[in-house]
């Protein structure tokens, strides 16, 4: 729920309009226009628990918890999903996953197996992308440990979700690995230790305390007593008493520290309390609606037939110099972007369109809360059931019946890829792992590195007599589109590859998009709009050379698909002048 300030809704209100924070929908009394403003996010909440492995309780968490921000989650439910292929067994290898919701976003580490997988995850409230939330393995590279960051005000801000087992394994990775990082604003986790600093009912010290405590000090970190101090973790041992061991440092000096709260009622069947804290950040403007045009929609097709009428309207006779180039296509960019905007229906960023919790669910759970009787939370888990079981019979029966397309439900899996390194051979054996694809790099560089070459060789290469550009044909560019994903885009404009396919067929727009193209290898210049749109990936090793030898020519075309079946023929003379 989005946080507004006091005198902002007092305006509000004295200009006649009518708030909703629920919605943020913005509704004018007097005229009747609804415009939809802008989240503004003042602080995270932040909630940490452990769920000893259970599907159940951390499904019923991102169901009922949607009013967190950050949920860490210490020893998450592992399971086979699927079997994926492999070179090693014919019947596939085990897919591994954990729990899934559309309202969240997955942060974790890749599992190997069942036995080795991460015991430390994180969901990330989805309307929450603004902030760039990442993850830092290469930082911390420990099943255990999870590091992620967020970028508030241009600054990197990191939290750290920890779950130490009895023999202390993320403990002593962190005192043995030197790590630089700065601004840590909270560790947290399950720590499975106990010490009379935190735990009253626990006489002792540990040694341990002390490598935790100097560990939260190298990152600038204090330890924050709870506002209502009560045990964590439950036993069910007899004679065994409760104790506190799930813990959470805060930034040294936040005003924030000693503000977290235990809630030993949220606990579920798990027999950890979760923790809960709210972090303080810089206001953050979160976008809560955007532009679109829906697929197949009567704006879609008014939309290509102006960008066609515009392309049609085009003058590409008399380009003669760069500024004229550059005038050209900014215009071409221009004109597309008003185009789209006046086309585009402002819609909000939704979670998504259907749940399958229902009120039944929350009576149900609301009753085991009520009761913590055995024989509520088997009705509990029987409703949760039902009710999945039914919502996605739904909309199978949707898909299947409505839409006419069973085919779509194969989206739900995607294709899964082999590692690339298993391809690799060095000395007759298969590179399966990192460190046998690194040992077999590592000989080959060092059995090459001091090798002497003798140059005279390219003396014998002779030399071939510079070739002229040869323009462009129609029937080139349309079967370098055949191969275009419909649904991809070919660069940050709005045109996607559907819409240039169909603006292409018209041979006077195609004509005229020849024609800037040949002026850009003429001229040796490509325009300020197609260079900003370099795509990422051209940054990998394999497609360095592509890109020095084929720069992107036009803001429109700008998808490395395309220009690689279209520029591949220029000549060495040409090449050169354009990089």
């Amino acid at each position: 729920m989005p946080l507004l300030e006091i005198p902002f809704q007092q305006r509000m209100a004295i200009k006649g309009i009518c708030w909703d924070p629920w919605k943020q929908d913005q509704v004018d009394l007097l005229y009747g226009e609804r415009q939809t403003e802008n989240m503004i996010l003042k602080n995270l909440k932040i909630f940490s628990q452990n769920i000893c492995k259970n599907h159940l309780v951390v499904n019923t968490i991102l169901e009922t918890q949607s009013h967190f921000d950050i949920v860490l989650i210490q020893e998450p439910p592992w399971s086979v999903i699927c079997k994926v292929p492999s070179i090693l067994n014919c019947e596939g290898k085990d897919f591994i996953g954990t729990a899934h919701h559309p309202n969240w976003l997955l942060f974790t580490g890749t599992p190997a197996n069942r036995s080795t997988s991460p015991r430390a995850t994180a969901y990330i409230n989805i309307c929450l992308t603004s902030l760039r939330i990442s993850l830092w393995s290469d930082i911390i590279n420990h099943t255990d440990i999870l590091l992620m960051s967020f970028i508030n005000n241009h600054v990197h801000y990191f939290i750290i979700n920890i779950y130490s087992d009895l023999s202390h394994s993320a403990l002593k990775y962190l005192k043995d690995t030197e790590i630089n990082i700065n601004n840590v604003l909270v560790m947290t986790g399950d720590f499975n230790i106990r010490d009379s600093l935190w735990d009253t009912f626990f006489p002792h010290h540990s040694s341990i305390s002390d490598d935790l405590l100097i560990i939260a000090d190298s990152f600038n970190l204090a330890l924050s007593s709870p506002t209502n101090p009560c045990s964590t973790r439950y036993s069910d041992t007899a004679g065994e008493s409760n104790s506190t061991i799930d813990l959470m440092f805060l930034w040294y000096g936040s005003n924030d520290i000693n503000q977290h709260s235990i809630h030993p009622d949220w606990h579920l069947t798990s027999d950890h309390a979760p923790l809960s804290i709210t972090i303080s950040i810089v206001n953050e403007v979160i976008n809560t609606s955007k532009l679109s045009i829906q697929q197949n929609s009567k704006q879609e097709i008014v939309f290509v037939e102006e960008v066609i009428l515009i392309f049609k309207n085009l003058d590409t006779s008399n380009i003669t110099d760069k500024e004229c180039l550059e005038n050209m296509v900014n215009n071409l960019d221009s004109l597309v972007n008003w185009t789209w905007n006046k086309n585009a229906k402002q819609t909000r960023i939704m979670k998504h369109s259907k749940q399958w919790w229902t009120e039944e669910c929350s009576r149900s759970l609301n009753d085991y809360r009520m009761s913590r009787s055995l024989d509520n939370w088997k009705k509990f888990k029987k409703v949760v059931k039902n009710t999945k079981r039914s919502f996605f019979d739904t909309k199978i029966q949707e898909v299947a019946n409505k839409s006419r397309g069973p085919w779509e439900l194969m989206n739900w899996i995607n294709k899964w890829k082999l590692p690339a390194i298993e391809v690799i051979k060095y000395e007759g054996q298969l590179c399966l792992t990192l460190e046998s694809l690194w040992g077999a790099l590592h000989t080959t560089f060092n059995t090459t590195l001091h090798c002497q070459v003798d140059t005279d060789v390219l003396n014998e290469i002779g030399s071939k007599t510079t070739a002229t550009w040869v323009p462009f044909s129609k029937e080139e560019f349309r079967w370098a589109l055949i191969k275009c994903n419909n649904s991809s885009a070919s660069s940050p404009d709005k045109l996607i590859w559907r819409h240039l396919k169909t603006i292409l067929k018209q041979d006077v727009c195609l004509s005229h998009i020849i024609n800037i193209v040949d002026v850009c290898i003429n001229l040796g210049h490509w325009p300020s709009p197609a260079t900003s749109s370099v795509p990422p990936w051209w940054l990998y090793p394999s497609q360095i050379s592509r890109h020095m030898i084929t720069p992107n020519p036009f803001t429109l075309l700008s998808s490395s698909t395309l220009l690689a079946n279209l520029l591949r023929r220029s000549s060495p003379k040409d090449s050169n002048s354009m990089s």
